[in-house]
C-alpha cells in the first residue's frame, strides 16, 4: 500500500491535467482511428459520456473515492477494460461476464463461470460501490481498496487466468498483449498521455468506471428528496411501504432470551440509510456456508449496497449472500427472523445475538410483506439502460 498510493496520486494528477487541454487539442482525438473502427458511435472521444459530474443527491454523503477521482476519460477507458474479453487468458471472459448491467452488475447464477470452472463465491453486485464508508472490497474485505481489488479477478487462475501459476500466463503477459492492441495504444495515450500500459493504470481506470455506476432515481429517492429525514413518512410511499421503512429503520426490543417484544427489525444498524451500505464494523451475518463444500467460512463480513436488490419489475437481480443460497427477499427476511448459531462461527455479528441468544424476531406475515415492499422502492431504472455503462463492443 505504501508503494502504490503515491503512484495512484501521481496518475490522478496526470488524469486531471489531461482534462485541461485546449479545444484544438481535444479535437485531435480524431487521430485515433482504431477507437473509431472498433467502437463506432458507442465511444466518441470528442463527446465523452458524463461519468465525472453525475447528479448525486445532497443527502448522499459517503464516498470511498479517496485519491482516484472519477474522470470522463479514465472511466471511458475503464468501461472498455471492463467489457473486454482480452483481459482473460483465453479471450472468453470479461469483468462484465460476471457483473452484468441487466442484473445491477451482479449475476443470476449461483456461482459465475470463469475460464477454469466457477467462482468460489456468488458475484457481488457493483451498484453504488462508491457510496460506502467501507473502503475494503471482496466479501471477506481482503482488498484494501477498489483499485487493488479490480485486477485480482484477472490474476485469479479460475476466473480470468493471468495468475502466473499452474501454467498460467502472468500479468506481464497481459500487459504485453494489451500493448499490442491498437485501440489500447490510442486509449492509453488519450487518457494518460502515453501508450505505456501498467497494472496501476488499469486499476485506476477500472475503479473509476465501477465507482461511476450509480442508482439514485428510485421511488425511495423521490420520497427522500422531499422529506426532512429517512425516518419520517414519505409522501409518495404507500402505507405499506412507509410501514416497511419504519420497521427497517427502528431498532428491535428483545426480552432476556433474544425474542423481539416490540420495535422494528433493526436492519438499518448494519445497512445504513440513505446509502444502504454495510457498516464497516459488521461481522458475519450467520451465513457461513461454502459453495460446493460442507466446510464453513466465517470471514465474510462485507455486503453490497441494498440498492437495486431487484429490478424495476420486482424480479430478483440474482440469488443473495456470498453462497447464493438465498433465492428471494422473502428468504432473506426469513434468515434473519430466527438466527441459528452455527458451531465454529466465532465471528457472528453481536447485533444478531441479543443477550447471548440468536435473535427471534417473531415476524408477522404483514411485517415481512411491508419490509419487502420498502426494499423494492430502493431500485432505480437508468442503471439498467444507460448506454455509458453498456458494452462498447456491442455484444
Amino acid at each position: 500500500m505504501k508503494q502504490i498510493k503515491p503512484f495512484f496520486a501521481l496518475l490522478t494528477i496526470v488524469l486531471l491535467c489531461s482534462c485541461s487541454k485546449s479545444e484544438d487539442d481535444y479535437q485531435s482525438v480524431a487521430t485515433y482511428p482504431n477507437v473509431v473502427a472498433t467502437f463506432g458511435t458507442k465511444i466518441d472521444l470528442n463527446n465523452l459520456a458524463n461519468y465525472a459530474n453525475q447528479t448525486i443527491p445532497s443527502y448522499i454523503t459517503k464516498d470511498n473515492t479517496a485519491g482516484n477521482p472519477i474522470t470522463d476519460k479514465g472511466a471511458t477507458l475503464g468501461r472498455v477494460l471492463f467489457y473486454d474479453k482480452n483481459l482473460s487468458s483465453n479471450n472468453t471472459i470479461s469483468c462484465a461476464s460476471c457483473h452484468k448491467q441487466a442484473n445491477a452488475f451482479g449475476d443470476t447464477d449461483l456461482a459465475s463461470i470463469g475460464i477454469y470452472g466457477t467462482t468460489a463465491r456468488h458475484t457481488m453486485r457493483l451498484v453504488n460501490t462508491r457510496f460506502s464508508n467501507e473502503h475494503h472490497f471482496f466479501w471477506d474485505e481482503r482488498a484494501a481498496t477498489l483499485e487493488l481489488q479490480s485486477t485480482q479477478p484477472i490474476r485469479n487462475h479460475t476466473e480470468m487466468g493471468y495468475s502466473g501459476l499452474n501454467g498460467d500466463p502472468s500479468f506481464s503477459d497481459l500487459v504485453n498483449k494489451l500493448s499490442a492492441i491498437n485501440y489500447y495504444k490510442e486509449l492509453f495515450q488519450f487518457v494518460y498521455g502515453s501508450t505505456e500500459i501498467t497494472e496501476e493504470k488499469i486499476q485506476l481506470a477500472l475503479a473509476q468506471f465501477v465507482r461511476s455506476i450509480q442508482s439514485f432515481d428510485s421511488k425511495y429517492d423521490v420520497g427522500r428528496a422531499q422529506a426532512t429525514s429517512d425516518v419520517v413518512g414519505f409522501s409518495n410511499f404507500t402505507t405499506d411501504e412507509n410501514k416497511g421503512k419504519t420497521i427497517f429503520m427502528t431498532a428491535p426490543v428483545f426480552d432476556a432470551t433474544g425474542t423481539r417484544i416490540s420495535g422494528g427489525f433493526g436492519c438499518a444498524s448494519c445497512h445504513n440509510a440513505p446509502e444502504f451500505d454495510i457498516d464497516p464494523n459488521s461481522k458475519n451475518n450467520g451465513i457461513v456456508g461454502v459453495i460446493g463444500s460442507s466446510s464453513i467460512d466465517i470471514t465474510v463480513t462485507r455486503a453490497p449496497s441494498l440498492r437495486d436488490l431487484v429490478k424495476p419489475d420486482g424480479s430478483s437481480n440474482g440469488p443473495f449472500m456470498h453462497t447464493g443460497n438465498i433465492p428471494n427477499l422473502q428468504a432473506v427476511i426469513d434468515h434473519y427472523s430466527v438466527m441459528n448459531l452455527t458451531i465454529g462461527n466465532t465471528n457472528l455479528d453481536p447485533r444478531l445475538t441479543p443477550n447471548g441468544f440468536g435473535q427471534k424476531l417473531n415476524l408477522s406475515i404483514q411485517e415481512k410483506n411491508s419490509v419487502i415492499a420498502f426494499l423494492k422502492t430502493l431500485s432505480g431504472t437508468s442503471l439498467y439502460t444507460d448506454p455509458k455503462w453498456s458494452n462498447p463492443f456491442g455484444g
